[in-house]
């Protein structure tokens, strides 16, 4: 696991976030003058009670949502719209919390296929991508079936193939156990330990963080900050998260 680049001659960051605040029409902002910076090799777990902003964060992040006032730099590149943007995002791997909102072809193959053609990959590529991206998932075989008659965790692998298939350098992974079974959420654990990539978790299985990643960040009054504090469980065990008492499933 990495620690967090400290080093004053450390390569710039890949994700920086400068005095990032956002509002929902007709609410609160849920973030305020946010700053955070992320270098390669980094996995970040962020965990945060529901409402405080983190999906809100990843959207921003690709785009989707744009900040009231701040900047954002992705690759040491400032970007401000949808052009600017347009061009990170074949680097940036969004996994949506819901399945559902990422798949919409009618085969796995389809599905998986779309974002390498997207970004200008032949036929024959794109598929032999697809395929080698199923097969590293354990889904080899899976290319015909129909995906919304997939299982709910069979869904959630499906759409890490779709992001993965882009060939992303980071990763941005909004809740990726829920509803998983205890196979499937092992083979999710395994296949992110293998990854040589960067990545921002958002979950609330501490138990799967504590495996994938390195860092643990927290959304606090609309700002980020990284959490260290240890919390000492009664089944006695402690590890950072510790402002966050919880408990394991």
């Amino acid at each position: 696991m990495t620690k967090k680049i400290n080093n004053a001659n450390a390569p710039a960051p890949i994700i920086e976030l400068e005095n990032i605040s956002f509002a929902y029409p007709g609410r609160p902002a849920v973030l305020k003058d946010l700053t955070f910076s992320m270098y390669r090799q980094e996995r970040i777990g962020l965990i945060a009670p529901n409402g405080c902003g983190k999906t809100t964060l990843f959207h921003i992040i690709m785009g989707l949502l744009f900040p009231q006032a701040g900047r954002l730099k992705l690759f040491g590149n400032h970007v401000n719209h949808e052009r600017d943007f347009a061009e990170m995002r074949g680097r940036i791997g969004l996994l949506f919390q819901d399945a559902d909102d990422q798949l919409f072809s009618p085969t796995v193959l389809e599905d998986v296929a779309f974002g390498p053609l997207n970004m200008g990959k032949s036929m024959d590529k794109a598929i032999e991508i697809s395929r080698r991206i199923l097969d590293k998932l354990g889904l080899k075989g899976f290319e015909n079936r129909i995906t919304f008659k997939l299982s709910g965790g069979e869904k959630r692998l499906v759409a890490l193939a779709t992001v993965l298939a882009m060939e992303p350098e980071v990763l941005l992974l909004d809740e990726p156990t829920s509803g998983l079974d205890d196979d499937t959420r092992t083979r999710l654990k395994d296949i992110l330990n293998e990854l040589d990539l960067s990545y921002i978790l958002i979950s609330h299985d501490f138990d799967f963080m504590s495996d994938v990643v390195s860092l643990f960040y927290s959304i606090k009054d609309g700002r980020m900050f990284e959490d260290t504090q240890q919390h000492l469980h009664s089944h006695q065990h402690c590890h950072a998260v510790g402002i966050h008492p919880h408990e394991h499933g």
